[in-house]
């Protein structure tokens, strides 16, 4: 009986090891990790980011989030660190040839729900791969109606399957700090589930 509990045990810590480790070293290493069912992807979960339990729009199935500066002094914390937000979802599928034109024209459509008044500016657009699969990602410099504010928007759309897509879109505000390097981090994190 004793050594069905021992290998139970050691089962267990193999599997948690599993789902929590990254292979490449990469800055998220060793951190929790969002496993998305409905999009079909993982991502990992930067310290001081949570993950959001609350309604999300039907466009995204799940989300984590650090809290901005103005949360943080309205709670009464008076940290410096940027709000920073990261959204999953899936959709229909997407020709290899066509994951460049549908991943700017999604990016600059989510610059223009989040920022609606803002002007975007395209920083990158690349192919990559997730797992293997075809993707592409995409980042954009939006400045805000106030002509000042610059934040950092980055969307990754993957062929998880033949039949469909799923996306990781980061959104950062101030491109140059933390939350930007945060956000990048966790698109890069991705994995296919």
């Amino acid at each position: 009986m004793t050594a069905i509990v021992v290998v139970l045990l050691v089962l267990a810590a193999g599997a948690t090891w599993w789902l929590t480790h990254d292979e490449d070293g990469s800055p998220l290493a060793g951190r929790p990790r969002v496993t998305d069912r409905a999009a079909g992807l993982s991502y990992a979960v930067p310290e001081g980011w949570r993950q959001s339990h609350e309604d999300l729009v039907d466009a995204y199935t799940s989300s984590i989030s650090r809290r901005s500066a103005e949360d943080a002094s309205e709670a009464g914390d008076d940290t410096e660190e940027d709000g920073g937000v990261v959204l999953a979802g899936r959709g229909d599928p997407v020709p290899r040839s066509a994951l460049r034109q549908r991943t700017e024209s999604a990016a600059r459509s989510n610059a223009e729900y989040f920022y609606p008044d803002g002007r975007s500016t395209l920083e990158e657009s690349r192919a990559v791969e997730v797992d293997g699969r075809p993707a592409h990602t995409v980042s954009l410099t939006v400045r805000a109606a106030d002509g000042r504010t610059e934040n950092h928007l980055r969307l990754t759309l993957i062929s998880v399957r033949d039949d469909r897509v799923a996306f990781l879109l980061g959104v950062a505000e101030s491109p140059g700090k933390p939350a930007r390097q945060e956000v990048d981090a966790v698109l890069d994190s991705a994995s296919v589930l």
